[in-house]
């Protein structure tokens, strides 16, 4: 077995989960379904109730576009999340948190005046600096982040006002935020302006850079990228609203991929600030521009003959002067995934959501009072507000910022069910009094062919499919029936019934139920975090119904094993395509069983999706009850790939199907086991029910 990553500079507490000791289970294939929303009883849930409060959202936040790609040793951007989380008030305890070597989450809860004005503070690597609601701001400085630093996110603060008196200032290098060959950078949700130079300026190789949701104003040379000889930055600017900014809007020199989208900007009429440019491809820039608004821009898009600009599904409102693109640049979407908002959302989305926010920085144990949140009630019989679960999806707001509730009445409900990335905070409940009151079920499979040809694909054929961080069910069954017996002649009959490609997923009390590939836990992309707890609910299928490279807990559950169509007893529970330096697939505390043959089921096998060799793929087995029908030797090979080469455990498993230690039944050591408990999966993230 591979060693495991090593650990962070600062433990997590394992008292942030309640996991309390292994429960005594009976053999699951004998087990009732549970009841109300309990499914091991009111001691259970008490134990599931005392852990502690969740973290706040924005100390396990982690950066999507090309900062969250795995490159130059880090895997995805973070920030100080494996870090002490801190408040400062003053200029010297932001600057010994920012400057010191271990991670830390950095609370900025107040204002800041910089003594001298101009001061950039130096972070080092692995920090998030982060304003508490809209107090935090910093006043006549900035950030400076030098080579070789990494890991760092600056969100929802206010940086303003080191300006000088000179709009053309060539005397005064304070920016907001710069960096010098920095990589793997999110800015998030800021208010920069007014400053003396630059708001952000990315320079000298930095790369792995997304600054996102940001408000840039009242600013000369706002925003520049590149200045090198070298084509090595990769960057993406999306949701930014730039208002009376004149140049550098931005400006990208000899940037390896520039991906900007989703992007306003607006010169208003009438005022001293006049654009001299917008979006500039210069140098051997590849640039790919999608559906920004330009309003009373002067030259709003302009390349350079040696530069690439690709444009799609922009918008130019009173715009005048040089409109250019041409070459070929490249597709962001073979780097990481995202989600366009329609072109003509893009200003009022961005003057209601771009800035600092009151609900990023706020602790629930801070904050005072949540916010309710919305319910959308779901009926066949018409006595809801939609009669569909996905129309109440499609009514959630696109980057919805609070959580929302659809609340589903008893019933089966005969649907697919889609939630979108750029739908976070969702919750689909049952309201009935058990789990198998509300049932949503259909019958695609990976070759049921669709409409307007081809077929659905083994993602493609989830009942369920979530693409959206945060998201929650419980108290309902979602379910795949396919019917493979009656399906021979079809070719390809993995048939899922919940796919989840996002992080901080929490299934709680629910029933997962298909055959071959039932439940997936998948990521947005290769690179980037899923995590996703499962608690106290039932998962039932017969071939690799696990499987998926999200970092994954299948915890206080119970896994029901299944026949295959024809009768026979045969198949696998997990199939884990983890990546590299990720967590697997953890399975504690929970029971496997079922009415199948004696030693007829594997625990695992490792699926190196497309045949690729750098995945690691990871199941752990431990505190569970094993029954009869897990094999021996519980791991076996898949498509020319050794279970022995990648990392398969157990760890004190009881049960008849549980099995002393041997070179084909690896056993953890207390030392491994306990940096392989459920808190190590979650990565500071601690799930609650909302």
């Amino acid at each position: 077995m591979s060693e495991q990553h090593s650990k962070p500079r600062h433990r997590r507490s394992r008292k942030a989960l309640a996991v309390g000791v292994p429960l005594a289970l009976t053999a699951a294939g004998t087990l009732a379904y549970g009841t109300d929303l309990g499914l091991f009883g009111a001691d259970a849930q008490q134990r599931a109730s005392a852990a502690t409060t969740a973290a706040p959202s924005w100390a396990t936040a982690a950066a999507d576009g090309f900062a969250s790609v795995n490159s130059l040793g880090q895997n995805g951007t973070y920030g100080g999340r494996d870090g002490q989380i801190v408040t400062v008030k003053t200029q010297a305890d932001l600057e010994k948190y920012a400057t010191a070597a271990e991670p830390y989450v950095i609370v900025v809860a107040g204002t800041i005046d910089m003594n001298p004005v101009g001061k950039e503070i130096k972070v080092q690597s692995d920090k998030t600096i982060v304003g508490a609601g809209t107090a935090g701001q910093i006043v006549g400085g900035g950030f400076f982040l030098g080579s070789g630093v990494h890991n760092v996110i600056i969100r929802n603060l206010t940086i303003r006002d080191s300006y000088q008196g000179v709009w053309n200032d060539k005397d005064h290098d304070f920016d907001a935020v710069q960096m010098d060959g920095a990589h793997h950078v999110w800015i998030d949700h800021n208010d920069l302006r007014h400053m003396a130079d630059g708001l952000i300026d990315v320079r000298k190789d930095s790369t792995n850079v997304t600054v996102s949701w940001n408000k840039l104003s009242d600013n000369n040379k706002t925003f520049g990228i590149g200045w090198t000889e070298n084509v090595k930055t990769d960057i993406t600017v999306h949701h930014n609203w730039f208002r009376e900014t004149e140049q550098r809007n931005p400006s990208t020199d000899n940037a390896a991929h520039a991906h900007l989208y989703n992007n306003f900007l607006e010169d208003v009429a009438g005022t001293t600030i006049k654009s001299s440019y917008g979006n500039y491809s210069r140098g051997r820039t590849k640039m790919v521009l999608e559906n920004s608004y330009f309003q009373g821009m002067n030259n709003p898009v302009t390349k350079d003959s040696t530069a690439a600009l690709v444009q799609k599904g922009n918008t130019f409102a009173g715009t005048s002067g040089r409109n250019e693109s041409g070459g070929t640049a490249f597709d962001p979407k073979s780097f990481y995934s995202y989600t366009l908002d329609k072109t003509a959302d893009v200003p009022a989305l961005l003057k209601s959501g771009a800035g600092p926010r009151s609900s990023i920085g706020t602790s629930s144990a801070t904050a005072g009072a949540k916010a309710a949140a919305t319910t959308l009630t779901v009926a066949k019989d018409g006595s809801g507000q939609y009669a569909t679960v996905q129309a109440a999806v499609n009514a959630v707001p696109a980057n919805n910022a609070s959580r929302v509730v659809i609340a589903v009445k008893p019933g089966t409900y005969r649907e697919t069910v889609k939630v979108p990335s750029n739908k976070p905070h969702i919750t689909i409940q049952g309201t009935g009094g058990s789990r198998k009151d509300t049932v949503i079920v259909y019958n695609n499979a990976a070759g049921t062919p669709k409409p307007g040809g081809g077929t659905y694909g083994t993602g493609g054929s989830a009942t369920v499919a979530v693409e959206a961080d945060d998201f929650q069910a419980r108290n309902l069954t979602i379910s795949n029936d396919f019917d493979e017996k009656a399906n021979q002649n079809l070719s390809g009959h993995q048939a899922v019934a919940l796919r989840t490609a996002a992080d901080q997923v929490f299934l709680d009390g629910i029933i997962t139920e298909g055959d071959q590939d039932t439940l997936l836990l998948d990521t947005a992309a290769k690179d980037r975090l899923g995590r996703v707890y499962v608690k106290n609910s039932y998962v039932i299928g017969n071939v690799d119904f696990i499987f998926g490279r999200a970092s994954a807990v299948i915890d206080r559950s119970v896994i029901t094993l299944k026949k295959r169509w024809d009768g026979t007893s045969a198949g696998y529970v997990t199939a884990p395509s983890t990546a590299a330096n990720r967590k697997g697939i953890l399975i504690a505390n929970s029971s496997v069983g079922g009415d199948v043959s004696a030693s007829s089921f594997f625990l695992g096998r490792p699926w190196h999706a497309g045949g690729d060799a750098t995945l690691d793929p990871q199941t752990t087995v431990r505190n569970t009850t094993l029954g009869a029908a897990v094999k021996s030797t519980p791991w076996t090979d898949m498509s020319g790939f050794s279970w022995k080469d990648d990392r398969f455990a157990e760890y004190k498993n009881t049960g008849p199907g549980s099995g002393s230690a041997s070179s084909n039944r690896p056993q953890l050591t207390d030392a491994q086991a306990a940096d392989q408990e459920v808190a190590d999966w979650l990565a500071g993230w601690t799930p609650s029910a909302s």
